[in-house]
């Protein structure tokens, strides 16, 4: 692979023969204001870090898309928007990473920081990108019409052609592109965007192929693990085998001694080993002999901090939301339902572990690798290296998934990653590389939890219902924090149970913190991994207890948001639902969970195996996620969210024995096996409310289905801890 010198001077090259048109938006954060539109000078027609969309004289239309592709579908998404409004062929259509600048590439759910989560691509970036779209081509027509001297207004576009019927004239975008740019951009008010009922791409089954697959599947696609840059050392770091421990001495002479190994140094995360390639720098890693000082170090193991939270849900925290009186009608209730419910530690573990290059000198850097909050990333490696965020370069590189692993929102990797390009010096890049052991071991885990429910029935009637919550705080401590922790209350920590969609008249929901030494951070989507999970095993059991269908007993508790009642009503009908006993010794459950926007309804299949571990055989989802741009894409992502939280409530789980990780690599950390995938059915369900995510709330609602299906089956249980599938300690 070449340079990145070098890279950069080829495509500055093309670009100068190619780029024709540079449009640009931007939103200010929070707001809805009209988006506003530039044009570059045509001579100088290069690569503009605050364009969109960049039309070549070749007529190829490339979208800069602001978030990270990690397998998720923005690449595609995104250029859905554009090519829909600019009226292009999909076939002309290209995507590439934005650069790092948040002044124009903000995320508009996250403020002031360019960044990707919480399923915001299409959702943020909708409105701005069919504004985008509809700018280009309204510039485009008004260089057509006045090469050919014809009113705008008489001149169509269709799959990436302009036309005037009465001359008989036609052209494509490439033609028009030069004379465009020289253009005064329209005011967003005089761009019209299309009416839906003209969509023909969005929305649309099969209208487009995902663009980011070819080269995927050619293998041309570039990963930062494809980068091998002259001169470029590979690093691996030897971590502290507890959480919070230090080196306190260390003996390289062995390593040292392994052909290949430059140099061996303290960085502030641990040893880091340098190489030529990365076999010998994981090798040298293992002739280390260092000597950690763990005084300060988290010993606890799992069970006593699973104690320690039981306990400490005995009593109510902070309210994070109430009304009515919880306490006086339980005390009056007919019946009380108590349970409990625990989650383990969870590992991301993408099948790309972490991994990051970076060339720098006193005057600036070049970071490339899969940023998921490149703001974040930006800044703490100028923090590190002594520079200004605006002299580091952060490119985003494709990555081999998340799941909310690069997301760190005290970018941790980023920090190391710069800290070991520190330690050796400007004189080599380097390229730091984590091994699927560190990526397992390495912390930043979905957080423990544990909830203590309690619920009232009067008269088969749900009257109260009370959930405590124990856990961890990723969001104390960063820049986050002043917009997501209000009076002791982290929203993401509660969310999904402080407001359920269920009519209750006597709710509270409250919270404790505690202070754990395990690092943590948010998992693919993050609150609703465990609140959905409690709060649609708690109702399934309140109505089981009431002799209520599970169906049926939810669309009587629903409030009165009807999009509940429509998702719910479309699963049950897809799978032709008659009630749990599903017959030959399976039985079905329930569930529905709102997460980011997006309404998630779940219907499972399951039986007890022989192996004494559930299996699922099927799985009905509904989705109603507003207005859908791909259908493809959300429901290849509904299909994976499955998977995933699949295999993590049947499997996952990181134990703390003595605040050792116990689960190194994919043998002790399972993950499901594609004879376990169960078959599964999408619907989505139609509408006309603006786009939500989904590349989350797939997830949530798949742990409940499943428990809600084993308390049917004959002598069946409702797990209480995960996972359900669990190795003896």
């Amino acid at each position: 692979m070449e340079s990145t010198a070098t890279s950069k001077l080829s495509r500055r090259t093309v670009l100068k023969s190619t780029t024709g048109l540079v449009v640009a938006a931007y939103l200010a954060p929070f707001t809805g204001s009209a988006l506003a539109a530039t044009k570059a000078k045509a001579a100088q027609s290069v690569f503009a870090p605050n364009a969109f969309i960049r039309v070549g004289t070749d007529s190829t239309v490339t979208v800069l898309v602001k978030h990270i592709e990690f397998g998720q579908g923005p690449f595609t998404g995104l250029a859905t928007i554009v090519a829909e409004e600019m009226d292009a062929d999909w076939a002309q259509m290209r995507a590439e990473h934005a650069p790092a600048d948040a002044k124009l590439y903000n995320n508009l759910a996250f403020g002031p920081v360019q960044g990707t989560g919480g399923s915001t691509a299409i959702a943020n970036s909708y409105d701005q990108l069919r504004q985008a779209g509809a700018t280009a081509r309204a510039l485009l027509v008004q260089a057509a019409a006045n090469s050919w001297r014809v009113p705008a207004k008489d001149i169509t576009v269709e799959r990436g052609v302009l036309r005037h019927a009465a001359s008989g004239k036609q052209g494509r975008f490439g033609e028009f592109a030069l004379a465009a740019s020289r253009l005064p951009a329209p005011a967003p008010t005089e761009v019209r965007l299309k009416d839906p009922s003209e969509f023909r791409l969005i929305g649309r089954e099969g209208a487009v192929r995902k663009l980011d697959v070819p080269a995927k599947t050619n293998g041309t696609a570039q990963f930062t693990i494809d980068i091998h840059e002259p001169n470029m050392l590979t690093v691996v770091v030897a971590h502290p085998p507890l959480f919070g421990a230090k080196v306190a001495s260390f003996d390289a002479i062995e390593a040292l001694a392994v052909k290949g190994v430059v140099e061996v140094k303290q960085v502030p995360t641990g040893v880091a080993v340098y190489a030529e390639s990365t076999w010998p720098a994981i090798k040298g890693r293992e002739k280390l002999r260092i000597t950690w000082d763990e005084s300060a170090a988290e010993k606890r193991g799992s069970e006593q901090i699973l104690a320690e939270y039981r306990a400490a849900a005995r009593s109510p925290g902070a309210v994070a939301d109430a009304h009515g009186n919880v306490d006086t009608s339980l005390a009056s209730a007919e019946r009380v339902i108590e349970t409990e419910y625990a989650f383990p530690y969870l590992a991301h573990s993408p099948m790309e572990p972490l991994d990051g290059f970076l060339r720098w000198n006193d005057k600036g850097a070049t970071a490339r690798f899969g940023s998921q909050i490149q703001t974040l990333d930006q800044a703490v490696i100028a923090g590190v290296l002594g520079l200004k965020p605006e002299q580091v370069a952060v490119e985003t590189m494709l990555a081999g998934g998340s799941f909310g692993r690069r997301g760190e929102m005290g970018s941790d990797f980023a920090a190391e990653l710069a800290q070991v390009a520190k330690a050796i010096g400007p004189a080599r890049p380097v390229k730091l590389m984590w091994t699927r052991d560190d990526d397992v071991q390495g912390g930043r885990y979905r957080p423990l939890f544990v909830h203590r429910m309690r619920g009232g029935l009067r008269g088969g009637k749900v009257v109260a219902w009370s959930d405590t919550i124990v856990g961890q705080s990723f969001i104390q401590g960063t820049m986050f924090e002043s917009m997501l922790f209000k009076n002791g209350i982290d929203a993401t920590m509660v969310e999904g149970a402080n407001e359920i969609p269920y009519k209750i008249e006597n709710f509270r929901c409250d919270l404790h913190i505690q202070k754990v030494g395990v690092p943590t951070l948010s998992w693919r989507s993050v609150g609703s991994t465990h609140t959905g999970y409690a709060v649609e095993c708690f109702v399934d059991q309140l109505l089981q207890t009431a002799g209520q269908d599970p169906v049926e007993g939810r669309m009587a508790l629903f409030g009165d948001d009807p999009r509940f009642k429509t998702t719910l009503r479309a699963v049950a009908d897809l799978a032709k639902w008659s009630g749990p006993a599903a017959g030959s010794g399976r039985a079905r459950g329930v569930s529905i969970v709102k997460a980011f926007g997006t309404y998630v309804a779940h219907i499972a299949e399951v039986s007890m195996g022989e192996n004494g571990e559930p299996r699922v055989h099927k799985v009905w989802c509904a989705v109603d996620c507003g207005r859908v741009v791909n259908p493809d894409i959300v429901r290849a992502q509904m299909e994976g969210g499955i998977g995933f939280g699949l295999g993590h409530i049947l499997y996952g789980e990181i134990r703390l024995e003595g605040g050792r990780r116990v689960q190194r690599n994919f043998d002790t950390y399972r993950s499901l096996r594609i004879h376990e995938m169960p078959a599964i059915e999408v619907k989505i369900v139609d509408s006309t409310e603006k786009p939500t995510g989904v590349g989350e709330p797939g997830v949530p609602p798949i742990g409940p289905a499943v428990a809600n299906a084993l308390a049917r089956l004959a002598g069946g249980e409702r797990p209480r801890q995960l996972p359900m599938v669990r190795e003896a300690a």
